[in-house]
């Protein structure tokens, strides 16, 4: 991971302070100003902060990112289009960087507007230790029955930001039980799944990759097994499931994609990133080293509106090379830019700072990248299923050429509401959103 931090060369010019002292010396209002002035520099969109934007008006460097976002005007939409930069404290930031949780390890959405499920668990989490599944059916949280997407915050609140609490969850072909959990530190482990299916007449490898950050030797040796393995079953067909995944390390999205392009790719453009016009000579052009043996003529996704930034640089990445395919919920999240950890004192900063294209010149999907067919979150199954319904769908494709072997139910359409859509997205920013060269 490449750092920003005071003193850097490509921030000559720069007004540089100490990241030594005491965090309770500093006032907030010196990190403010040293926040806004690296955003006058290095931010995208750096040329609309106008010179009246105050620093001293915001309580805290995280609150200054957030302020900047307003004046991300980009060619094409109406609105601000940045939603993503932030600042957090250096403490923090590592424990992410690194795939160190602080909670239950149970994440969550809605299966329909009252129905709430376990989406995945953490292994070695509090929830993990417990044995709780994906699919369960969370019928009580903390003794409170009343569960629908109406109190989709409160819900946060006692799953996300609770030291304790006690769920009843009702379990696949088992009675229901009360579980009581307490946050603590655990290490996440971004593979969660993998197997092979035998569809088409031919194999297809599957696997589940929840995140870009993380102890990146550890996930380097998951590639290496999972393509090992499928290279010995000779798969011909690749289902990427990313429906969680909201990026991260830019250097392991290279390393995926590499594993996945044909050998027809290899040498050939993988991304661009492009800064502002202040720093075009940091540009850069990422080209495709080829990994494994696997020549795949085309590729599968499974995504949803919480799939973003690095997840789906991968996607756009492989787009010239191959046919993609992207089956969900919802279009992914819609982030074709990046950041850079500038260090600010007991802080870190992200300011927007680059763009991504490929090989086409092509990325500037800040509405998302859309599917080529919708299908409801299968959250009523474990991974692996082959019934689940995005997998399930894939699976029908390769077999027959169709996503659905019968048209859209009714259940399918209250899966797939605008209520329970925009609830899920509500429920899925907690997860980081990046990319991290």
């Amino acid at each position: 991971m490449k750092t920003i931090v005071a003193g850097a060369v490509i921030f000559i010019g720069l007004t540089m302070v100490s990241c030594k002292k005491d965090h309770d010396v500093v006032s907030y209002v010196v990190k403010n100003d040293t926040a806004a002035n690296y955003a006058r520099d290095i931010y995208l969109w750096y040329n609309n902060i106008p010179p009246t934007f105050d620093a001293h008006t915001f309580t805290d460097p995280n609150a200054v990112m957030e302020g900047i976002r307003a004046f991300s005007a980009e060619p094409g939409f109406n609105m601000p289009v940045d939603r993503w930069s932030f600042a957090m404290l250096r403490s923090d930031w590592e424990k992410l960087s690194t795939g160190i949780g602080g909670d239950f390890g149970m994440n969550i959405f809605f299966l329909t507007d009252n129905d709430l499920r376990v989406s995945y668990v953490e292994p070695e989490s509090p929830a993990g230790k417990a044995g709780i599944k994906r699919s369960w059916h969370i019928k009580q949280v903390n003794g409170n029955p009343n569960i629908n997407s109406t109190h989709a915050n409160e819900i946060i609140r006692a799953v996300y930001q609770s030291a304790t609490g006690t769920f009843l969850f009702g379990r696949p072909n088992s009675a229901d039980t009360t579980i009581t959990l307490r946050a603590a530190s655990y290490r996440e482990h971004p593979v969660l799944f993998d197997s092979i299916y035998t569809a088409g007449g031919h194999q297809t490898g599957y696997f589940v990759f929840n995140s870009f950050l993380g102890d990146t030797n550890e996930i380097k040796d998951e590639f290496t097994r999972i393509f090992d393995k499928f290279n010995e079953a000779r798969v011909q067909d690749m289902v990427v499931d990313l429906r969680y995944n909201g990026g991260g390390y830019v250097a392991v999205q290279n390393l995926l994609a590499n594993y996945l392009v044909p050998v027809a790719g290899n040498s050939d453009v993988m991304l661009t990133e492009e800064f502002n016009d202040r720093y075009r000579s940091l540009n850069v052009t990422q080209r495709f080293v080829k990994k494994g043996s696997l020549d795949l003529n085309r590729l599968f996704f499974i995504v949803s509106q919480n799939t973003a930034s690095a997840s789906e640089l991968l996607i756009n990445s492989l787009i010239p090379y191959m046919e993609v395919h992207l089956v969900g919920p919802s279009h992914t999240h819609g982030k074709p830019v990046g950041f850079y950890p500038i260090g600010v004192y007991d802080w870190y900063i992200f300011p927007v700072s680059f763009r991504t294209v490929n090989k086409k010149g092509e990325g500037n999907y800040f509405n998302g990248l859309t599917l080529d067919h919708q299908v409801p979150d299968g959250l009523d199954k474990n991974w692996g299923d082959a019934g689940e319904g995005c997998l399930n769908a894939v699976l029908n494709y390769i077999n027959s050429g169709n996503y659905a072997r019968f048209g859209v139910t009714v259940e399918q359409r209250r899966r797939l509401s605008e209520e329970v859509l925009h609830t899920n997205a509500l429920l899925g920013e907690s997860k980081f959103k990046g990319m991290i060269p």
